[in-house]
């Protein structure tokens, strides 16, 4: 009996405590954690590489390649076929002539009498044509404004048609190349000063030479030379 109690007695040293808290588990050394944690780093590396050139190949296949080149084959002839133009150059279009443009330097201004030489009673019909030298229209101011008939014997100045002109126009005409407009002023053979001042003097006759100058504007004629007899 004695040793039945004791071997009770035993048993119940030996029996974990009703309510006891379980023993700890063992923990992994810092050498496992490494190793757990290098296995994971390299495994998201690798997920990250692949996730990049799936990018990288995605990017090119969506930018595609640059515009292909012409390029030459040996032997193979390089002009283009007939009827097409040749590849990355547009068809040259003619080009529309450009405008004439008046040119007021190649207008020029004539004088010209109806005779040579006049009689006594006689009175001279001087002329002034102007002409358009150019290859465009011009339009041209020949009114009394512009247009001066000025005679001359030597030096001596006889007459002007802006000595007693008053009220002088203005007449645009448009003068066509090539073409010509002319004005006619009769001279009644007498003498003017400048400002239209009062002279009893007549031209000469009698044989005497006078030159007649034609003006429009800053433009003069040649001078003709007539007589008066």
């Amino acid at each position: 009996m004695a040793n039945k109690g004791k071997q009770d007695s035993t048993a119940r040293t030996s029996a974990p405590a009703k309510g006891a808290a379980p023993s700890k588990k063992r923990r992994p050394s810092p050498a496992v954690y490494r190793r757990r944690r290098q296995v994971v780093f390299g495994a998201l590396l690798l997920v990250i590489a692949l996730a990049i050139g799936g990018v990288v190949a995605l990017t090119g296949a969506l930018a595609g390649s640059p515009e292909p080149q012409a390029v030459s084959t040996p032997g193979a002839s390089s002009a283009p076929s007939q009827g097409s133009a040749p590849s990355g150059t547009a068809e040259a279009s003619p080009s529309a002539s450009p405008t004439p443009v008046c040119d007021f330097n190649l207008m020029t201004v004539a004088a010209k009498t109806d005779k040579p030489a006049y009689g006594p009673e006689e009175k001279p019909l001087l002329t002034m044509t102007i002409t358009n030298g150019g290859t465009a229209p011009c339009e041209v101011n020949v009114g009394t404004s512009q247009m001066e008939y000025l005679l001359m014997s030597g030096s001596d100045r006889i007459f002007s048609s802006k000595d007693c002109q008053t009220g002088g126009e203005d007449l645009i005409k448009t003068i066509q190349p090539g073409k010509s407009e002319t004005a006619n002023f009769p001279w009644q053979r007498n003498r003017t000063l400048e400002g239209c001042a009062s002279i009893a003097a007549m031209p000469g006759a009698g044989g005497a030479y006078y030159t007649f100058e034609a003006r429009l504007g800053n433009k003069a004629s040649p001078k003709v030379a007539f007589q008066l007899n």
